[in-house]
């Protein structure tokens, strides 16, 4: 199950590096053959480095004691992130939480049910004041007892499913690692993920037993892209990003609930303080002093550094990131960065590629919280528990969504980095299995919290933990794509948040009946062949451009009409930087369209995006056309 008994592991406990190549053992694990001689060599040499590391650090690296959760305290805390804490207490002003709650699919509405009806039995037993109930908004049933009823009261088989997958989980056959290799499958983001599992449950999968050698075997996956187009992590606006990770959290939930997983979350003890600036200091506490010296960083510029030093001179070095630098050097070139760093004096030429290499490694090691955080780095390794590789990656990809935005983003930078070793393997002989088990220990191996592992699994969590990694690295842009039914539920959040709906406890039915009713309104609107809209250019233009749309107009049809205008018709340009080239044309990748306001905050457009569909979905928005950024990285 996805719990913290799959915790990663405490350095000091790890079974010694193999003598000889560790294949992952025939079990009853369904993907034991996937990684089958495939070496763990890189992964145990590692280890043990951490280990001479820590020893040399005894002080530094006690563990932090973790308190045992009372029961229902897991599902307050569960409820709390989210965004549904009103319903733990007595009723009152909870639109937020009623609004959330209407945009809820079927599995994830059960998915919270299940948590009140938990966190609701303890609470009897304390003698406590029982939590709001939200059977009546949905009419679903959570615990063991209503399930039945609600199976004996309805003939559809979604029901059935939801209650009968734990007992299923046993027989059922999910083991599809993978799936026609170096073909490509269709990854569907339009239909929420536990909607997608309840209807396979009705099936089965075909099992297939094939061996992964390397990265060219893994399957290939391409996101459909459907008349809205696709979202990328940074096309939506800060704003409404803040409503992803509480919408991702209640997916993952019901996906686990679908597939017979417990989703479980750590929850670390407060490490020291340090004195430090750059080793072992929070992210965010890193990236405000770093904004200081340079507004709107979002990557930490000591890793920034480190990473553009590596990539300057040390992408060709063979076993880079393998071969460990000298302790010794490592330790007095952190000592001389937290002197020199801010000053500009510390000299990066003079340093040695494996050096730099272990000062990123341990850079990493050393925050005080894990890189994939504390409350989520027991999902992310047993992610190597869903046997289904599509499964595997949309759980991976809600727990991207999940992560604090300064993780995410720095997470990014280092595979971003970490594609491009794998990308000179002919030179550096690092493949991307050498380079997941490289750093599967020092993502997964933290001082900071419990490391319990049961009896004989340390070679199939360490396997598991390199996968996570490889998948991460190979699968990013998936990865870090917003899924269409998240940007959806977006939009009807804050449609519904915009409407002052007036609240009445005893009238939630009749509320929720005139936020679909309003809904339903606007879609019998939504035949129209034709129209014309206008799309400001405000930075670029003092004129707006007039756009006639069809069926068939698309987001790139725009841009290249407001090019050819700006070229033959010789509009009033107000900025022309990085706009004009220099043979007196324009280049439509200098260009985004954005779609403000309505349902949405800000959203960059998918170039394939069809705009009359989005005008439909939105049509109180505004479009404005925006330079693209000179450095489109994420920081």
């Amino acid at each position: 199950s996805l719990s913290t008994r799959h915790c990663p592991w405490k350095m000091n406990q790890l079974p010694p590096k193999s003598p000889v190549a560790s294949p992952v053992s025939e079990s009853t694990n369904s993907r034991g053959e996937a990684l089958d001689n495939l070496s763990m060599d890189s992964f145990w040499l590692e280890v043990e480095n951490i280990k001479q590391s820590a020893e040399a650090e005894q002080e530094e690296c006690s563990l932090a004691d973790v308190k045992t959760q009372e029961e229902g305290e897991a599902e307050a805390e569960w409820l709390q992130d989210a965004g549904l804490s009103e319903l733990l207490g007595d009723a009152g002003s909870d639109k937020d939480n009623l609004v959330l709650l209407s945009t809820l699919t079927r599995t994830q509405a059960a998915a919270v049910q299940r948590r009140l009806d938990t966190y609701s039995r303890s609470r009897r037993r304390r003698n406590k004041h029982p939590v709001r109930d939200v059977r009546d908004i949905f009419g679903v049933a959570g615990s063991e007892d209503t399930a039945a009823e609600k199976e004996e009261s309805s003939p559809d088989p979604l029901w059935h499913n939801l209650r009968t997958s734990n007992t299923q989980k046993k027989t059922q056959d999910y083991s599809c690692t993978v799936r026609n290799p170096g073909k490509e499958e269709v990854f569907n983001m339009d239909v929420a993920y536990s909607e997608q599992a309840a209807v396979l449950l009705k099936g089965s999968f075909l099992s297939e037993s094939r061996k992964l050698k390397d990265g060219n075997a893994l399957t290939r996956f391409k996101i459909p892209k459907g008349r809205l187009g696709v979202t990328r992590i940074g096309d939506l606006s800060a704003q409404d990003m803040k409503k992803i990770p509480t919408l991702a959290l209640i997916e993952l939930t019901a996906l686990c609930d679908i597939l017979g997983f417990e989703l479980k979350r750590n929850k670390a003890a407060k490490l020291k303080t340090t004195e430090k600036r750059l080793f072992g200091v929070p992210l965010n506490t890193l990236l405000e002093n770093d904004q200081k010296l340079l507004p709107n960083t979002k990557v930490p510029l000591l890793l920034q550094a480190l990473l553009s030093c590596l990539e300057k001179r040390g992408l060709e070095t063979e076993g880079i990131l393998r071969v460990s630098g000298s302790q010794t050097r490592i330790k007095s070139l952190e000592q001389k960065l937290e002197r020199d760093f801010y000053s500009g004096l510390f000299r990066w030429d003079e340093v040695h590629q494996n050096d730099v290499s272990g000062l990123l490694k341990r850079f990493i090691r050393e925050l005080p919280a894990p890189l994939l955080t504390a409350e989520y780095l027991p999902a992310f390794a047993a992610v190597q528990n869903i046997p289904d590789l599509k499964q595997r990656l949309q759980a991976l990809n809600l727990l991207i969504l999940i992560l604090p935005e300064s993780n995410r983003n720095t997470l990014k930078a280092l595979l971003e980095f970490l594609s491009k070793v794998v990308a000179r393997e002919n030179n550096n002989k690092m493949n991307l299995w050498n380079v997941s088990t490289v750093m599967a220990p020092n993502l997964f191996m933290h001082k900071g919290l419990p490391n319990k592992i049961p009896e004989g699994k340390e070679k199939q969590l360490a396997e598991g933990a390199a996968d996570v990694v490889r998948m991460m690295i190979h699968y990013q842009d998936l990865l870090w794509t917003v899924s269409s039914f998240l940007v959806a539920q977006v939009r009807k959040l804050n449609e519904s948040s915009n409407k002052r709906y007036q609240f009445c406890d005893k009238r939630i039915k009749n509320l929720l009946r005139k936020i679909h009713a309003d809904k339903d309104k606007v879609e019998k609107h939504q035949g129209e062949p034709s129209k014309i809209v206008k799309v400001h250019a405000s930075l670029l233009l003092k004129d707006s451009l007039e756009v006639h749309l069809n069926n068939a107009t698309r987001v790139a049809d725009v841009l290249r009409q407001f090019q050819k205008n700006l070229c033959q018709n010789g509009w009033n340009i107000v900025n022309t930087v990085n706009l004009l080239k220099c043979n007196n044309s324009t280049e439509c990748t200098n260009l985004l369209l954005y779609e403000v306001g309505g349902n949405i905050g800000e959203h960059c457009l998918d170039p394939d995006t069809y705009l009359l569909d989005l005008y439909h979905i939105n049509p109180h928005a505004e479009w404005i056309i925006k330079q693209n950024p000179s450095y489109p990285r994420m920081f």
